[in-house]
């Protein structure tokens, strides 16, 4: 479980994914979410640009991620 604390209102889905090291590029990041890799609160969710907030929590590859 990783914990990410969150500056400011929210951040964009792929930037977390970038920000926590699950992947290398932002690149990356978006054919992760296009390819429905990553979880939102449980969902499956196709949205790049998805402003994540404090309490929610993204899986991706087996690892959660839990904004605070």
């Amino acid at each position: 479980m990783i914990k990410f604390k969150l500056e400011g209102e929210f951040i964009p889905l792929i930037q977390l994914l970038k920000a926590t090291g699950l992947v290398q590029s932002g690149g990356e990041a978006q054919t992760v979410v296009e390819d429905g890799l990553v979880k939102y609160n449980g969902k499956v969710d196709h949205r790049k640009r998805l402003k994540v907030r404090v309490g929610d929590v993204i899986d991706f590859m087996g690892q959660k991620i839990t904004v605070v």
